[in-house]
């Protein structure tokens, strides 16, 4: 299994296959939650939203728009983080999957600064967001898909794009595929979790994804605890990442 970590793994996930759903779908995404909270899945994003903002010159109002959502747990730490800094933050949940906007809009039934709507990135108009972000969501794409997925992120949004995915290498390949056989049986997160990181990013993936974009962006990549990438696209330079 290490050597096959080498290159990112091409076989599909569960999640997938738009096809199959259901309560055990409703049931793998409220189990995604607790792993996200377990591995402080947050924290990257958090990280690159900020980066951006102060390249923005710290905007008291701020859009995102999160692609790919799932339930969205990652996003009530922006939410806080927005609260910290005097941010009038609205934030936009998009998944394509009915059970996932459902979580979506349960577990955030009391928040007025969170909506959600189902949608495909691949469809959605240009400018719709200040800021648009995508956790553990560009794993699911193919290498040669990925320059396409960016740009339409890209896209969407006015400033740039936040990108937090997982680092594939076998010490989170093991411990996520011992965490998810101790926290649930659910048969999309046995499958997907370590499949999950296997389809993760190195250096190398990043710098070869950089110059596919052919400058679309100002982008830069830092590595971030738990074992995440940190992906940060300014689209109108105002300074350089450094």
């Amino acid at each position: 299994m290490f050597r096959a970590l080498k290159e990112r793994a091409v076989q599909p996930e569960l999640m997938d296959d738009f096809s199959s759903g259901g309560n055990e779908l409703h049931e793998a995404l409220r189990h995604l939650r607790v792993l996200n909270h377990i591995f402080g899945a947050a924290s990257p994003t958090r990280y690159g939203i900020h980066r951006l903002w102060i390249l923005a010159g710290r905007p008291r109002s701020l859009t995102i728009m999160d692609i790919g959502a799932g339930s969205g747990d990652v996003n009530a730490a922006l939410l806080r983080w927005a609260a910290a800094n005097g941010i009038d933050l609205t934030i936009t949940l998009v998944d394509i999957t009915e059970e996932a906007c459902r979580e979506a809009s349960r577990f955030y039934r009391n928040e007025p600064r969170v909506r959600v709507t189902r949608g495909d990135l691949f469809a959605l108009p240009p400018d719709r967001a200040d800021i648009v972000t995508g956790t553990q969501f560009v794993h699911h794409f193919t290498d040669a898909e990925l320059p396409n997925v960016i740009r339409c992120m890209l896209n969407v949004s006015r400033l740039g794009v936040v990108i937090n995915d997982i680092h594939r290498h076998w010490l989170p390949w093991a411990v996520v595929r011992l965490t998810t056989r101790i926290i649930s049986n659910n048969r999309y997160i046995l499958h997907d979790g370590p499949l999950s990181v296997a389809k993760g990013f190195r250096k190398k993936d990043w710098s070869r994804i950089r110059d596919a974009l052919q400058g679309a962006a100002d982008m830069a990549y830092s590595w971030r605890p738990l074992f995440r990438y940190a992906v940060i696209l300014q689209k109108t330079v105002r300074r350089r990442i450094q």
